[in-house]
């Protein structure tokens, strides 16, 4: 076995057609540690994003060339590369705990402005009790939940590919391991400023805030907007930036089921899928995760969580802001940029002109409280109509996928028959029709049915697609990972042929539990 902490240069170098920029490891030692991936033994394809591939540059048939299955399963060094492990902190469950880090993954490098990361790629230093793998399972669910969010218009980073092996991982029970290729900007979380902020390391703390700064944010330092600070400004970049990545999630029922600060990224991108999911029946406490017995990471919980670990940030982040008050009008921000977000989503998805999503810079968002600005519409009224809709789809545990795409249809037909069939309390839904068609009246029918069709998707992966789709790859059927991709990376098209992908989940997908073991 290779030393942990030595490149695997006994072994040939795979040459590829990226020019590789290895920016995080110019940073230094103090963060991270220098190490190959560990082989994974006799690999084989499982599924690749044609659209995350077009994004470094990579032809329609990359896959075949030779060199990459063996690169991409950690099993040869690329050529340009200087992989590492990077060292992080964390609150997990809202408790400090401690160091954590890169246990898994491995960064290879940076290509075309992407970083471009190995998850399941063996031990690391920072892998305490862990084996440093990914399993079958997880990796098909992180695969196919990056490129739906991207395709659904969330933030999100992109997975490039999933090699399998029969190599056996030990879990719940014994599963088969797995690598998938992630790609991001940056991978770089809450916790890496945690981490040196907990150990006085003020030093690295302003070396790799600066570098954030410096390469995604540098209208902070330029221009600064709060106070002529340009570190709380990009506190405040950060905060908007949440916001509005949450302010999605809730707009299309989306549970990320582990809010902890290392699986929040410092760009505002939905990041490390695990115990996911896309709600089913409609329920705003609804838990995804089933190791999550405080329900702390509840569907409805997820703006506070978000507004919560900001909080951890800022407070990581003092040595450099220097003022508490700064940091505390940069955390202010959280509140009104995700209601006018969110409202503007909710809107939308009503038909009734959702507000235009705001700029994501350093500013605090103009505007009511109540997240809409001064509009002839009466904004109180929609607020209401919102809040009542979610409280009507909750009191019937109405599917909230198909609600919506079937109101899309319907406001394009001028038939609510199909919509009103989802529910058991028929006077109440047909009390909110009234309500809603008096509001819909007021702006022009065939544009926003139309408008609504491309916000309210008809596919979305619920945890039974994800189910099948493993069980069939555990057989050798690859097939479902390319179908389901492919619904996935266009989710407001109709897609006829694929149409039991879209109804409603069997009986048996109720008791489909996915925990943090991956």
């Amino acid at each position: 076995m290779q030393p942990m902490n030595a490149p695997a240069t006994s072994l040939q170098l795979v040459k590829t057609p990226l020019a590789w920029n290895n920016r995080f490891h110019r940073l230094g030692a103090p963060f991270f540690t220098p190490l190959a991936p560990q082989p994974l033994p006799a690999p084989y394809w499982v599924g690749q994003s044609p659209s995350a591939a077009a994004l470094l540059g990579l032809g329609e048939h990359w896959a075949n060339e030779p060199g990459w299955l063996q690169a991409l399963s950690g099993n040869q060094p690329v050529s340009g590369t200087q992989p590492l492990a990077s060292v992080y902190s964390g609150h997990q469950f809202g408790n400090w705990a401690g160091q954590l880090g890169d246990g898994r993954a491995i960064l290879l490098g940076e290509a075309h402005g992407w970083e471009i990361q190995l998850k399941g790629s063996g031990l690391t230093p920072y892998s305490r009790m862990g084996d440093g793998r990914a399993v079958l399972r997880s990796s098909i669910r992180e695969f196919l939940c990056s490129e739906a969010m991207h395709a659904l218009g969330i933030p999100t980073t992109r997975a490039l590919c999933v090699t399998g092996s029969d190599a056996p991982v030990l879990r719940e029970t014994v599963e088969t391991a797995a690598v998938v290729t992630r790609l991001a900007p940056s991978f770089i979380r809450f916790g890496h400023f945690e981490h040196f902020a907990s150990r006085g390391q003020h030093g690295e703390l302003k070396t790799l805030a600066d570098f954030v700064i410096d390469s995604f944010y540098p209208d902070c330092r330029s221009q600064p907007l709060l106070g002529d600070n340009t570190y709380a400004s990009w506190l405040q970049a950060v905060v908007a930036r949440t916001a509005v990545m949450v302010a999605h999630w809730q707009a299309v029922g989306f549970c990320h089921g582990v809010m902890n600060t290392d699986n929040m990224s410092i760009l505002g991108l939905t990041m490390d899928y695990g115990p996911f999911a896309f709600m089913d029946a409609f329920d705003p406490g609804h838990i995804c995760n089933h190791t999550d017995r405080s329900g702390r990471y509840a569907f409805d919980q997820q703006p506070e969580i978000a507004h919560w670990n900001l909080y951890a940030l800022a407070h990581a982040l003092l040595p450099l802001i220097e003022s508490p008050k700064l940091a505390e009008q940069a955390l202010e921000a959280f509140q009104p940029l995700f209601i006018q977000t969110y409202q503007g989503l909710m809107r939308a998805k009503l038909g009734l002109g959702g507000v235009p999503e705001p700029a994501l810079s350093s500013a605090p968002p103009e505007g009511n409280a109540d997240g809409a600005s001064d509009n002839p519409n009466d904004a109180k009224t929609v607020s209401t109509l919102i809040r009542d809709t979610l409280a009507l789809l909750a009191q019937d545990r109405v599917d909230y996928t198909i609600f919506w795409r079937r109101l899309s249809h319907a406001r394009a037909a001028c038939d609510y028959e199909p919509v009103r069939d989802l529910f058991i309390s028929r006077p109440a839904f047909d009390a909110w029709l009234l309500r809603y068609q008096e509001l819909s009246s007021l702006s022009e029918q065939g544009l926003e049915a139309n408008l609504m069709l491309k916000v309210n998707p008809k596919f979305v992966l619920r945890n039974y697609l994800g189910e099948q789709t493993i069980e069939a790859a555990r057989q050798k059927d690859y097939s479902g990972v390319a179908n389901v991709l492919a619904v996935l990376q266009r989710p407001y098209d109709e897609h006829p042929a694929f149409e039991t992908l879209a109804g409603f989940p069997p009986d048996w997908a109720s008791q489909i539990e996915i925990s943090c073991s991956s």
